[in-house]
């Protein structure tokens, strides 16, 4: 029995696709949101962006504070830029993977400086592999993409 090429594409997995892009996405703002104080205290790991920001200080321990301070928001940037486009499946294949390298370099600096557990608890390597795991798909289905396909 062959299997096609690229199974995630076929009409009968569109909503698995779309749920993916949709779950990404969410996953993605709702970090942004507990940062720009959206979530309740009991729902929160930052609160506010001063507390992100210091939590990227002990994340970029190794660089100077400004690059530091600029890395938490060029990070809440994109964290809000890749789930928009995966959202409305505008450019998807760019912002999966862009997505899937953010969540790499996340994991990556969660993992050296505080250990295996947190990336591990927050999925952190998980979401890097399914993003890029939309990365490599040939078509997006129910988007922007598929509509301006020629």
């Amino acid at each position: 029995m062959l299997l096609k090429a690229n199974t995630m594409t076929d009409i009968k997995n569109q909503f698995p696709q779309l749920f993916l892009r949709l779950a990404l996405a969410v996953t993605m703002l709702s970090a942004v949101a507990d940062r720009f104080g959206f979530w309740s205290k009991e729902n929160s790991s930052w609160g506010n962006m001063e507390r992100f920001k210091e939590y990227t200080r002990q994340l970029t321990y190794f660089l100077p504070e400004s690059l530091s301070t600029f890395s938490a928001y060029a990070a809440t940037f994109l964290e809000i830029l890749f789930p928009l486009m995966l959202i409305f499946g505008f450019k998807t294949k760019f912002a999966a993977y862009g997505s899937s390298i953010l969540l790499l370099i996340f994991a990556i600096s969660m993992t050296i400086a505080s250990g295996p557990k947190a990336p591990l608890n927050y999925s952190v390597w998980v979401g890097s592999a399914a993003a890029l795991l939309l990365a490599v798909q040939q078509h997006y289905s129910l988007s922007i993409d598929q509509l301006t396909k020629k």
